[in-house]
């Protein structure tokens, strides 16, 4: 859950060094090896990957991340399943310093999890297990967080997004990394949220403030990552790191159902609003897009979305509106055949 925010301590202690509006700009800085090493002694990365039902997509990531110019301290997989991460082989696990950890299915719980086995890390860097990071990825975060004392969430620039249609393939997220040119890019900009498949937290700041994922956010957790990185915001910068690229395949492997997710996308707003992360105009404006979206294109889905499902679960949304039912974790009771995406 997120915190209390009357007892989280005030800005000054996160962000002693400047106001949010400082430190916009930053020039980007070469990865050659001796850069990296000075990279890993001031700033230590660990990346927590939520994962389920993505065994080879999973694997493949988890070889690209021991490939990155600044390699992470550790990666934290939580899996559901033991066929999660079946397709890893033991060389690469000790090459990459992977640990595992297992729990309940859900981003929300498995993230905490995540965050229950921090050290004394300096940055938690979040994949989705089908996000491909160009390779200077990390050390454009540590950059980041280096440069600017204020921030305290990040996320990147997804070069292609395949969530938005039938989904990429690994190969896709390979040729279009390798055409990125990050070096160009240097541009920090305040964001309204971090995008949940890419996002980094200043480690010190999130424990500090208690933050959470917050668990009544069932499953595919719709707005999770908005929840959670906007409850920094009164105490520091969330922003868009431009020269930290990558690739969200979008995999329709892994998704829950239709129906589950278009209820979470009526529910899940008016909760996050009710709760003071989400701003209601936002909120109802995502809702009734959502409900007009899949109304219109039930009649004509598209053969990678579960469209009539998701209305249905829009339509259930409404009813408990209505009732003033507001309760998120219900999208885990219902149920449809299809898959969602």
């Amino acid at each position: 859950m997120t915190p209390d925010t009357t007892q989280m301590p005030s800005a000054d202690l996160l962000c002693p060094h400047g106001s949010h509006e400082d430190n916009r700009q930053m020039q980007p800085t070469p990865t050659n090896t001796e850069e990296t090493v000075l990279f890993t002694k001031k700033m230590q990365v660990v990346v927590g990957i939520a994962t389920s039902s993505r065994p080879t997509i999973l694997a493949e990531l988890v070889r690209q991340l021991a490939h990155q110019t600044v390699k992470p301290h550790r990666i934290i997989i939580s899996y559901a399943k033991p066929d999660d991460i079946s397709a890893i082989p033991q060389t690469l696990r000790d090459m990459a310093s992977v640990e595992f950890v297992t729990g309940h299915q859900g981003a929300a719980v498995q993230r905490n999890v995540i965050l229950d086995r921090l050290k004394d890390e300096d940055i938690v860097l979040f994949f989705d297990d089908d996000f491909f990071p160009h390779p200077t990825y990390i050390a454009r975060i540590i950059e980041a967080f280096r440069d600017n004392p204020n921030i305290l969430g990040a996320t990147g620039h997804v070069l292609a997004d395949g969530a938005q249609g039938p989904g990429l393939l690994i190969e896709d997220a390979n040729r279009l990394n390798a055409q990125a040119d990050t070096a160009a890019v240097s541009k920090i900009e305040d964001a309204f949220n971090t995008y949940g498949c890419n996002m980094a937290f200043r480690c010190a700041a999130i424990k500090r403030l208690g933050a959470r994922f917050d668990e009544r956010l069932p499953l595919y957790s719709w707005y999770e990552d908005i929840d959670f990185s906007r409850s920094l915001l009164p105490y520091g910068r969330v922003v868009k790191v431009n020269s930290a690229q990558g690739v969200h395949l979008g995999s329709k492997t892994g998704k829950g159902s239709g129906i589950r997710l278009g209820y979470s996308q009526v529910i899940n707003c008016i909760y996050l609003a009710q709760k003071g992360t989400y701003p209601w105009t936002s909120a109802i404006k995502s809702a009734g897009r959502h409900l007009i979206i899949n109304s219109l294109k039930s009649l004509k889905p598209e053969y990678y979305i579960d469209r009539k499902g998701r209305l249905l679960g829009n339509l259930i949304g409404l009813g408990d509106l209505f009732r003033n039912r507001i309760t998120p974790e219900r999208a885990a009771t219902l149920h449809s055949k299809k898959r969602a995406s």
